[in-house]
Order: structure tokens, then sequence, then C-alpha cells
């Protein structure tokens, strides 16, 4: 097969008419998946990724009526900042998901400061192999460069941490676009998820995932390496 085809073969794209009615229904899915992995094996991972387009998500599924005391938290990416930062994902968590019915659930922050990126991303990268891995759900954003993850293009450390054969959970990433130094989870983390989902808004990101459906290297738009590698389909939820 080529690329492109991989790639459409392994998406699911549902679109909604708004971020509320998208929020609701994603909050929906994923509180489903997370109810199915308590009742499957009596606990839950679930790994999520900042910036702005996720906070009516995360509001939403602070309020699912789920065994939150059986679910653990965790980030996707986050900047090497300490959580009481505007740019901190662990802030951002703690602020919209953390709250309501999920105060109760477990987190585990991606960011210590405990050393340079490089140091903390060791140090990260056991406390996540230490959970009941895979993630019962992911849930990815995307760029508008392509990124998603801290897979920035031009990352220092892209090939690496895009690698399917990745051994580390977490590692350390620089790039021109990204601000901060950044930890990430690495692709076989993500990609081996029960529930995989990329939440996109707007017509911009549907013009980007368009394209990265579309033949080309995975260095360009490395959100490219998650479509053609997720070991389930990659479920779209989009609203304009």
């Amino acid at each position: 097969m080529k690329a492109t085809e991989i790639a459409q073969a392994n998406i699911r794209h549902s679109s909604f008419a708004d971020g509320h009615e998208l929020a609701e229904a994603l909050a929906d899915r994923v509180a489903g998946a997370l109810a199915m992995a308590i009742t499957a094996r009596g606990a839950a991972t679930l790994a999520v990724s900042g910036g702005t387009t996720p906070k009516a998500f995360f509001a939403a599924l602070s309020k699912r009526a789920i065994e939150w005391s059986k679910v653990t938290v965790t980030l996707v990416d986050e900047r090497m900042v300490p959580p009481s930062h505007e740019r901190s994902n662990h802030r951002l968590a703690t602020l919209f998901l953390l709250q309501n019915k999920a105060a109760e659930a477990g987190f585990v922050p991606l960011y210590h400061a405990n050393g340079d990126a490089e140091a903390v991303a060791r140090t990260t990268s056991a406390a996540i192999d230490a959970l009941a891995l895979p993630f019962d759900v992911v849930v990815l954003g995307m760029g508008t460069d392509g990124h998603t993850a801290s897979f920035f293009p031009g990352g220092t450390t892209l090939d690496a941490v895009t690698d399917p054969a990745c051994a580390r959970s977490v590692m350390a990433i620089e790039a021109p676009g990204a601000g901060e130094p950044r930890l990430t989870l690495t692709l076989p983390r993500i990609v081996e998820a029960g529930l995989l989902v990329l939440h996109i808004e707007g017509e911009q990101k549907q013009a980007v995932l368009a394209k990265a459906l579309g033949a080309g290297p995975e260095t360009e738009m490395p959100v490219r390496s998650v479509l053609r590698h997720a070991k389930t389909p990659v479920e779209i939820y989009w609203a304009p």
C-alpha cells in the first residue's frame, strides 16, 4: 500500500456542528472506554494533550460518572515549566480536567524540577513504565505545522521519538516551533493505545489533516507518524 492508503484506512472521521457538541460526544466516548477498562481489569489509564482546544472536552469529561478513583491520568507532552506556569499542561489539566467527579483520579506529571530536560525525561519515563500499559485512551491534538504530541518538524530528537521501535516511554525534544524544551510520550506509547483520538477544530486544522493524509515524509508533518503506525484506527473528532 501507498502511505496515503495506509493513512486513509487507519482513520475514522467524526464531524460535529460546533466545539460544544464535539466536547460532549468525545467525553462520552472517552468515559465509555475508561469504564470498560475498569470493568475488565479494575483500573484505567488516560493520556491527554494541552493547548486551548481541549478545555471544553476536559470540563465535560470531568463531570462523567465513572469510577475516577480507579483512573490514572497523565500527559501526552509537557513544557519544561513548573505547574504554576501559564503554559504548563499540568496546570491546564488541573484547572479543567481534574475537577468535579474527576478530582478523584490519580495524576502522573511529566515535569519535575530535578534536572535538565533529558534527566527529567528519564525519571518520568520510568514512572510511565510503571503504569498499566498500554494506555486505555490517548487524546492528541495537532498544530498547524503538522506536529502532534511534541513531535515537531525539525525537532532535535524527532527521529528517535517517532521510531516505532523506540524503547523509551518519554523523551526530551527541542524545536524552533516548540518554545520551551519539551517532554513527550514516544510514538510506541501513543500508537498502542486502546482508543486513540485526534481532536482538532477549525477549517485550517482540517486542511492540515487532509495534507497529512497525503503522501510525504513523516518528518515534514510528524502527525503522519501516528496516522501511519497506529495499532487501531485513529478516531478523528473535528468541529469547525
